[in-house]
């Protein structure tokens, strides 16, 4: 379980395939304090630490988690939003995030608006997924305040502590990128579709 507000960014250093699988090596700050076995999110996605050396550890993606999420278009040198999961009894600063990736999206637009930038991204409604103005959303990882929801697009504003301290800054229009609808938001849907 995660927050959605991102401790670090850091560096994909090595991408391996192995069969269906991938795995890749992160240099990262946070790695002394990691174990092996431990989840991490990356991009929004959680990951499980399975080597650690000097200030790098190692996660490896399933093929079924290549498949819903961004993740196998990392390549070396790549920046990359981490945050290790949520302490039980700590503040709450984001919103509940699962590290579960429900759909990808792509940004259709970056406009900087008197010191914050809005990006604009469109995913499949099919899927049958949905915002909701004001509502919660994880775009990479990052828990963020839907201000314009439409049926297939949304839209979010982004301070500039966040465009600095996460990959928002390396984000352009074209961009593929995880998405993970609000759980709350989910279960209330699922449950008037039952009704």
């Amino acid at each position: 379980m995660f927050t959605g507000i991102v401790e670090e960014i850091g560096k994909v250093v090595a991408v391996e395939k192995r069969e269906g699988n991938v795995n890749l090596s992160i240099a990262a700050e946070m790695t002394p304090e990691l174990k092996i076995d431990q989840s991490v999110s990356h991009n929004g996605v959680c990951l499980t630490v399975v080597s650690i050396k000097d200030d790098t550890y190692t996660v490896t993606a399933v093929q079924e988690t290549l498949n819903k999420t961004n993740i196998g278009n990392l390549k070396k040198g790549d920046p990359v939003n981490l945050e290790r999961g949520m302490k039980l009894g700590a503040r709450l600063d984001g919103h509940i995030v699962q590290g579960h990736v429900d759909q990808t999206a792509t940004c259709t637009e970056v406009r900087e608006t008197e010191g914050s930038w809005h990006y604009t991204f469109k995913y499949d409604p099919e899927i049958g997924n949905l915002t909701i103005e004001k509502g919660s959303i994880t775009v990479n990882g990052v828990s963020l305040t839907v201000v314009n929801s439409k049926p297939e697009e949304f839209s979010v504003a982004i301070i500039p502590y966040t465009y600095e301290h996460t990959t928002f800054k390396n984000l352009g229009k074209g961009d593929l990128v995880n998405l993970e609808f609000d759980v709350i938001g989910k279960y209330v849907k699922r449950i008037t579709e039952l009704s």
